[in-house]
C-alpha cells in the first residue's frame, strides 16, 4: 500500500509540474501549486530521514 501512495504522490507531482510551466509564474494558482509541491517535498523527506533513509532529490 505504501507504494501506491509513492505511485500516486509522484504522478500528481509530475502532473502539476507540467501544468506549471504552462502557467505564468505571476498566476496566483500557480504560486499555491508551487507552495503545496514544497510543502510535500518538505514531508517527503522528512519521513526518509525519520526511518534513515537516504533521500536524493533530481530537478
Amino acid at each position: 500500500m505504501k507504494d501506491d501512495y509513492k505511485k500516486m504522490y509522484l504522478h500528481l507531482f509530475n502532473a502539476v509540474t507540467d501544468a506549471l510551466e504552462l502557467l505564468p509564474e505571476e498566476n496566483s494558482a500557480a504560486r499555491i501549486l508551487k507552495a503545496a509541491q514544497q510543502y510535500c517535498e518538505e514531508l517527503y523527506i522528512q519521513q526518509g530521514e525519520e526511518q534513515g533513509k537516504i533521500i536524493h532529490l533530481v530537478k
